[in-house]
């Protein structure tokens, strides 16, 4: 147990740096206040020293504890269970380079977001749909930890665009008429009206759902606000940009000049797709355009600039396939996409300027089905 008398400004420097939570890595338990027991401006941390301030502490040194005793950088807040575990239960498990590192870690945390301006202040849209026999869930935690530094939540409140409690499938008709009256429901009562009134200049959105139903998503949100779209990662398990990659390579394949059939555009980013399972659906004549990397995968999307690059080869694709078959015509769309580049295929597409898109969704037992079908009068 701590002897020394810290001086109450250095108190005061420790839990503002902490944020009033406990350092211990990992844990992040807000300490101050208790709303259960009415006590809302009480403290439940506890001041630790690194460096114990007597030598026969943990981490304790003849030379260094007296020294140290005070030192606002060598104290960290911990919660009870961690305090205990660092000082009585583990301490050889506890060095002092471990716990400095998990103090720096926390307070430059702290300091990052705490110097965010209000700028920076992004409203969380997150769109969780049935994924077949799965429940989609897109976690609150999960979602706000991954958007520092460049964003934080204007609210601690998401706006969700769910979907409802309805028995059909995504392998069946009904489904789609339904969450597609729901989703634009939804969008105008809890988005549109809002962006009208200026109360939100930024979304940082969050999805897990069905292709098309990211495509309509959006289709919705168009340019009418600034918008970034986050991706979920399968290694590591998280929605924070990685970055370990270089930029993917988008290509893209071009029909034959004199082909006049359907027009057909296959986007193969998260898997390679068969042109074989394209024609069966639209007919051997079709004019087949494929927009893919040279290695398609599900967990491709790393940074934000693939993001921003596929933006880029999705609009310039939109007005090369125009050019080419001229107005009044119709694309096939068959989506195989990370989430975050689904909604961008709604994002970039122009109601006013581009061709209307009739998309397919991949079934296990059926293969490519009609879904949905956007045109410049979708509403």
């Amino acid at each position: 147990m701590a002897k020394t008398n810290i001086p109450q400004k250095v108190q005061s420097a420790i839990w503002a740096r902490s944020a009033g939570r406990c350092e211990y890595r990992g844990c992040n338990e807000d300490l101050v206040g208790d709303l259960i027991a009415g006590k809302e401006d009480g403290l439940y941390g506890f001041i630790a020293h690194i460096v114990a301030d007597s030598p026969a502490g943990p981490r304790g040194d003849a030379v260094r504890s007296p020294l140290l005793a005070k030192s606002l950088e060598n104290l960290m807040i911990l919660c009870a269970r961690h305090h205990k575990l660092v000082d009585t239960d583990a301490p050889d498990e506890h060095p002092e380079a471990l716990l400095l590192a998990m103090k720096d870690a926390h307070e430059a945390r702290v300091e990052t977001n705490a110097g965010i301006d209000e700028e920076r202040a992004s409203y969380v849209l997150r769109f969780g749909a049935t994924i077949g026999a799965n429940e989609a869930l897109v976690s609150t935690q999960a979602i706000f930890s991954a958007m520092p530094p460049d964003r934080h939540p204007a609210s601690k409140q998401t706006i969700d665009l769910e979907l409802i409690n309805q028995a059909y499938r995504d392998d069946e008709p009904e489904y789609w008429a339904l969450q597609i009256r729901n989703l634009r429901r939804l969008f105008a009562e809890r988005i549109g009206g809002r962006i009208e009134r200026q109360e939100i200049r930024h979304l940082s959105v969050f999805a897990l759902a069905p292709q098309p139903l990211l495509i309509e998503l959006g289709r919705l949100l168009y340019d009418i606000v600034p918008v970034t779209v986050h991706q979920r990662h399968r290694e590591p398990a998280t929605w924070r940009w990685q970055c370990d990659r270089s930029v993917l390579d988008y290509q893209v394949v071009a029909p034959p000049p004199d082909v006049k059939g359907p027009i057909a555009l296959k986007l193969a980013v998260s898997a390679t797709v068969n042109d074989e399972r394209i024609l069966k659906v639209v007919g051997d004549n079709a004019a087949l355009w494929t927009l893919t990397i040279p290695e398609p995968g599900n967990d491709v999307v790393r940074r934000p600039e693939d993001v921003a690059a596929f933006r880029i080869a999705m609009r310039k694709l939109y007005d090369e396939i125009k050019a080419r078959h001229g107005e009044g015509q119709v694309i096939h769309l068959f989506p195989v996409l990370p989430v975050s580049l689904a909604v961008e295929v709604g994002r970039v597409w122009m109601p006013k300027a581009d061709l209307a898109l009739v998309i397919y969704d991949q079934n296990r037992e059926r293969g490519f089905v009609q879904t949905i079908s956007i045109d410049g009068k979708a509403e």
